[in-house]
């Protein structure tokens, strides 16, 4: 049995960065499961089906095959046997898969392959329920958050870094919609499981919080 690091929180409150670098640190696997839901709305974006479309996207998840992959120790999505990585960052993307996630049929297509990476890896896991549903009995778990204006800004930033053209005051909508969505939908919402660390990163250095999460693991 791998010992299980937990780390939820909304959408930009830089979990993907922090586990990465925890995992690193641990010498553990990091799971992004926010990218492999990603990488089932790209299928879904490919394929045409309006994200308020339930029964669309279930029907939808028997033609699409997600898988993990390393290479050089980084994730990597692939959908159908195509390495789609590179796709899954758009605000298109992480709307859909927002949407999607709330339907029943594509949490258990994904639930099994997170599980058993867990069984068998030392693992630091980020996602939206992770403590709570997921992986309920994690060794550590966290609750990593940060304002929406924090968070917008650092989805801003990085846009702008990459040269995409991006308005902050839309992005910082997108956000509080998307929390609004994920904490009230009737499959595995986003909460703070009762025995996670709650750690908020609005003023918080990307170290400072790395190191706040390795002092509650084990040595």
């Amino acid at each position: 049995m791998g010992y299980s690091i937990a780390i939820d929180g909304p959408a930009g409150a830089g979990k993907s960065t922090i586990a990465r670098l925890v995992a690193r640190e641990k010498g553990y696997i990091y799971v992004d499961t926010g990218a492999m839901y990603r990488g089932l709305a790209v299928h879904f974006l490919k394929q045409g089906i309006d994200p308020g479309d339930a029964d669309g996207i279930a029907a939808a998840c028997e033609d699409a095959d997600v898988s993990i992959g390393y290479e050089e120790g980084s994730q990597q999505i692939y959908l159908n046997g195509e390495n789609i990585t590179s796709l899954l960052r758009t605000e298109e993307v992480g709307n859909m898969a927002s949407r999607s996630s709330s339907v029943p049929r594509v949490r258990e297509k994904l639930l099994s392959l997170q599980r058993d990476l867990a069984r068998r890896e030392n693992v630091v896991m980020d996602g939206r329920d992770i403590g709570t549903c997921v992986l309920p009995d994690a060794d550590v778990k966290v609750y990593l958050t940060a304002s929406s204006a924090t968070r917008a800004r650092r989805r801003y930033d990085e846009l702008r870094e990459k040269g995409v053209p991006c308005d902050y005051s839309q992005i910082e909508r997108d956000i509080i919609e998307r929390d609004e969505r994920d904490m009230n939908r009737a499959v595995s919402p986003l909460r703070q499981a009762a025995d996670a660390v709650l750690i908020d990163s609005s003023d918080m250095t990307i170290r400072e919080v790395a190191d706040a999460i390795l002092a509650l693991c084990r040595p």
